[in-house]
């Protein structure tokens, strides 16, 4: 009797695709990351636009990954000479493969903190030239960190760049928070601000 044929494995966590960094020292290393629900890595073409915007700004930069995910935009600046990055994510397993990438890479430049953005902005503050904000869409988490990033953790004239959902509004942004620019891909709207440093009266 003919046995049945065994059933393809489903496909879990471990399974990977690919991150192509694409300017800089590594530029077209191609680095695994993990195929989890709800990690979206930025695309080729807005980091493009993104580092085009900080061409001057990254090299010897102090960067924050805020929810790194793949870690795409820490692992880019890094590339193109920023002096460190900080990667912070949440999910164990997505925070070791960051961790192994940056052994794959040979940097000693990068920390990864396995903990919640949240969690992470109570701690004790650490000032960075640029942050990173590309939180998961629909769930409420630029409303909730960006009041917590205060002057302790971005110096003055410091950048914040923003990937959000184009319909939602981002009426929480500090005063001393100046767009630099802004562009919309489809349902993605991203955007750079810079810290305006205030001067007493």
């Amino acid at each position: 009797m003919r046995k049945p044929s065994p059933r393809a494995p489903k496909p879990n966590h471990k399974s990977s695709s690919k991150l192509r960094i694409i300017g800089g020292e590594w530029r077209s290393r191609q680095l695994p990351i993990l195929d989890i629900e709800g990690l979206r890595p930025t695309t080729d073409r807005v980091r493009e636009t993104v580092f085009n915007w900080l061409n001057f700004d990254i090299p010897g930069a102090s960067c924050l990954d805020l929810f790194s995910g793949s870690g795409a935009l820490g692992f880019e600046a890094l590339s193109r000479g920023a002096k460190d990055c900080t990667f912070v994510e949440l999910n164990r397993n997505v925070a070791q493969q960051i961790k192994q990438n940056l052994a794959t890479l040979q940097s000693n430049n990068g920390t990864v903190v396995n903990n919640d953005a949240l969690s992470f902005l109570q701690s004790t503050p650490h000032a960075f030239d640029i942050i990173f904000l590309d939180p998961p869409f629909r769930k409420g988490f630029l409303e909730q960190v960006i009041p917590m990033i205060s002057s302790d953790w971005i110096k003055p004239n410091g950048y914040l760049y923003i990937e959000r959902e184009s319909e939602s509004s981002l009426d929480c942004l500090p005063e001393h928070w100046q767009l630099i620019k802004e562009k919309r891909a489809g349902q993605l709207t991203y955007a750079l601000y810079q810290v305006v440093q205030k001067f007493p009266i």
